[in-house]
C-alpha cells in the first residue's frame, strides 16, 4: 500500500508546499558491545543519546526498538527535517559517539514528503494537504515500515486507469481507521520508489489491512514491499536499555 491522498487545500495557488526530508535508519549493535563492563556500556549509550538529541534543534527525532521482532536490527531512528544536511550531520555525530564503533546499519531509507497525484474520494474528516507534506509522527505505539516499488507497467497506465485502481486501494485502506499511513517518496533519492510507514496501536488491524490489500487490483503491480520492519516506540534511553 503506497498511497492515500487528499485534494489540495491550504496553500495559495502556485505556491509550493514546504516539504520534509525523512530518514529511517536501522541499527544493529555488535556482540562485542555486550562483552564490555556495565559502566562502559552505560557511558557509550549516554554518548549516543547525547549525539542523537542534537538533532532536535533541526527537526523531529523518534526512536523505536526492534528487539525481539527481527534478528538483524535492534534500533530504528525516524528523523524528519526540512534540511537534508542535518540528517547527514547527525548521522556523523552518531558514528563518532562512543557507541559508534559497535554499530552497524543494516538498512537506511531516505525519502521526502509529497502530495499525492490521486484523489481520495473517501477522505477522512479534517484531512488536509498539509497532512501529506508535513508529517506529525509518534502518536501511536507501533510503526511498520517497508520500501515499496511498483512495476513499470503501472506507470504506463493512463491516469484515469490508475485512479480507478487507487479508488479501490484507498477504500480498503479507509476500512482500518486505527492505522495511520505515512507515504514518503524516494524517486531519485534512494533505491526504492516509496517508503511506507504505518502507525497504529493495534498490530492486528495492520495485519488485516495488508491481507485485504493483497486482494486488490493494485497488488499485481507491486514489485517489492519487503523487508518489513515492526518497531515499538520508546524514549531513546529506554530503547537503548532494551538492547543491553
Amino acid at each position: 500500500m503506497a498511497e492515500h491522498s487528499h485534494p489540495s487545500t491550504g496553500a495559495a495557488p502556485g505556491v509550493p508546499l514546504k516539504r520534509q526530508y525523512v530518514s529511517f535508519s536501522f541499527y544493529k549493535i555488535s556482540e562485542d558491545f555486550h562483552k564490555l563492563p556495565v559502566a562502559e556500556r552505560e557511558s557509550a549509550k549516554k554518548s549516543f543519546l547525547e549525539a542523537a538529541e542534537t538533532f532536535r534543534k533541526d527537526g523531529i527525532l523518534l526512536s523505536y526498538s526492534t528487539k525481539g521482532f527481527r534478528s538483524d536490527v535492534d534500533l530504528m531512528l525516524w528523523r524528519i527535517s526540512y534540511d537534508l544536511d542535518s540528517i547527514q550531520k547527525n548521522s556523523s555525530a552518531l558514528a563518532k559517539s562512543a557507541l559508534g564503533p559497535y554499530l552497524k546499519t543494516p538498512a537506511s531509507y531516505l525519502a521526502m514528503t509529497k502530495r499525492s497525484t490521486y484523489i481520495d474520494k473517501h477522505q477522512h474528516v479534517g484531512g488536509t494537504e498539509e497532512s501529506r507534506t508535513n508529517i506529525l509522527p509518534g502518536k501511536f505505539k507501533y510503526i511498520f515500515i517497508y520500501p515499496f516499488v511498483k512495476s513499470r507497467e503501472w506507470y504506463l497506465l493512463s491516469k484515469e486507469a490508475r485512479q480507478k485502481v487507487m479508488d479501490e486501494h484507498i477504500r480498503v485502506g479507509n476500512m482500518y481507521p486505527s492505522v495511520k499511513l505515512n507515504t514518503t517518496y524516494s524517486f531519485g533519492l534512494d533505491d526504492q520508489e516509496f517508503v511506507v510507514a504505518f502507525e497504529t496501536d493495534i498490530p492486528g488491524d495492520f495485519l488485516d489491512l495488508v491481507m485485504a490489500l493483497r486482494e486488490t487490483e493494485g497488488s499485481k503491480y507491486t514489485i517489492r514491499d519487503t523487508p518489513i520492519y515492526t518497531c515499538r516506540l520508546w524514549e531513546l534511553k529506554e530503547a537503548l536499555d532494551l538492547v543491553g
